[in-house]
């Protein structure tokens, strides 16, 4: 039980209305903790969680809480807010490195680095709502991961606060060759990226950065149907020829809501789908356009309908086209979350030369259960896509998790996983024994009893 003394004494708030600002995060969940704290330093951090662990209870970290699982929510204990911790330290343009606090907007980060000409590579498509220790803590991706890989991949070290209020710094071996022990333990960095906050709190960490290209353009291509569309995906995917940074995908009604966003309503009005590229290049080679030209009528898009957007300030608007889509589906929803409905949305992802027959698959358990199929948009050319679906209220959100199950299953069954970016928070803890192994289990478990042995941090994340 919390005991109301502490909180008191810590400057904790018990408001209702401040505590309700932090119950509902972007899966539509609704969980009003018993307090919220926003602590302006790690130190601070380790002291909340030191009291925490002493008085059993429970911590649940939080960023912007943009999390799509709920992740950043709970019904209990106190919500430990990063949104304070918004350092930007040490940038080192030569080895090409920053330090950031947990609560740095992805955003900020960015526009922070962009005059040295350098970059973070994760770009999830909230990177303007979503903060630094939110993409670790769920292993952000986004539509250049088909380049660039995950957020895992440009963390150098990270700064964490154990549950018992101790804070330690993990560092990522820069030895290209390890054979000591098992891999699962080589690198403790990797323990926390991912986590979602079942660990630790993360309270600073080291990030890799990448010199800026210097020619960027980005491509919408419309097809006449998304079998062409995704067709074409799995062609640059192959190609010797194109090196694209993302492939992004649009279905009709996506589309749609892209060409509204765009204020063109006669943009490709026939087209059945959409797919998204971007193509770079440094020196004096230009990006291959011609090359994609050709591929996308050989697909069969029309090249008066393909649009171009040539450098950073147009492919920024590009972006904004493909945040429009989610933004969208939140708009949807709205009227139906006080009557417990929600966005259903799916996370998955398969081998990519298997995506097109995936996307078919989850069409017809849709169609087979008697419910709107969705919309499909997102990282094709990773295999990944998602599957939005509005429930209206609670028999509707059990009716599309029910097609999102056997999905799932589908998925797995083809060497995929249930969750590829957002992580697993509340809504997918069902779903892990899907995937892992009883024994992937067993040993979360242990690594979460040894850094959190009382359970404090993030109840009902991952593990449920």
């Amino acid at each position: 039980m919390l005991n109301r003394d502490h909180l008191n004494r810590d400057h904790l708030n018990r408001d209702l209305a401040v505590r309700e600002s932090f119950a509902r995060d972007a899966s539509g969940l609704w969980r009003v903790s018993d307090a919220i704290a926003r602590p302006s330093s790690a130190a601070e951090v380790a002291t909340l969680l030191a009291q925490a662990n002493a008085d059993r209870t429970a911590v649940t970290p939080a960023g912007s809480q943009t999390s799509t699982t709920g992740a950043s929510i709970c019904d209990h204990g106190m919500i430990l807010s990063t949104r304070s911790l918004t350092a930007i330290t040490d940038l080192d343009t030569h080895a090409r490195t920053v330090r950031v606090g947990p609560g740095v907007l992805l955003g900020d980060l960015q526009r922070a680095i962009a005059a040295e000409g350098l970059f973070f590579a994760p770009d999830p498509t909230s990177d303007q709502e979503c903060t630094v220790g939110g993409a670790i803590a769920c292993n952000a991706s986004g539509p250049r991961t088909l380049r660039y890989g995950p957020t895992r991949a440009h963390v150098r070290s990270v700064t964490v606060a154990l549950a018992g209020g101790r804070i330690e710094r993990f560092q990522r071996s820069e030895v290209e060759k390890n054979t000591v022990g098992l891999f699962p333990a080589q690198d403790p960095v990797d323990w926390f990226i991912g986590s979602e906050g079942i660990l630790g709190v993360i309270v600073e960490a080291e990030l890799a950065l990448l010199p800026r290209p210097q020619t960027e353009i980005g491509l919408a291509i419309p097809f006449p149907d998304e079998s062409r569309a995704l067709a074409a995906i799995i062609a640059a995917r192959e190609s010797r020829s194109l090196s694209p940074r993302c492939l992004e995908y649009f279905d009709a009604e996506c589309f749609a809501i892209a060409r509204d966003g765009q204020g063109d309503t006669h943009w490709a009005p026939e087209a059945g789908a959409m797919v998204y590229t971007e193509a770079t290049a440094d020196g004096d080679a230009l990006p291959p356009l011609d090359e994609w030209l050709a591929l996308a009528e050989e697909y069969g898009a029309h090249a008066q309908d393909v649009r171009v957007f040539d450098g950073d300030a147009a492919i920024r608007e590009a972006r904004r086209l493909r945040h429009g889509v989610p933004a969208t589906m939140h708009e949807r929803v709205a009227p139906y979350l006080k009557d417990g409905g929600r966005r259903v949305s799916t996370d998955w992802a398969v081998p990519w030369r298997l995506a097109p027959h995936a996307v078919k698959l989850a069409r017809s358990h849709a169609f087979e259960a008697g419910v709107e199929p969705g919309v499909v948009y997102g990282h094709l050319g990773n295999g990944h896509p998602h599957q939005n679906f509005i429930a209206r209220n609670p028999d509707e959100v059990k009716q599309f998790e029910q097609v999102v199950e056997r999905t799932l299953r589908d998925v797995i069954a083809m060497g995929g996983t249930v969750a590829a970016e957002h992580g697993i928070g509340k809504v997918k803890s069902r779903w892990l024994p899907l995937q892992m192994h009883a024994s992937q289990v067993t040993l979360m478990r242990a690594l979460k009893a040894d850094l959190d042995p009382h359970g404090i941090m993030a109840p009902g994340n991952i593990l449920a």
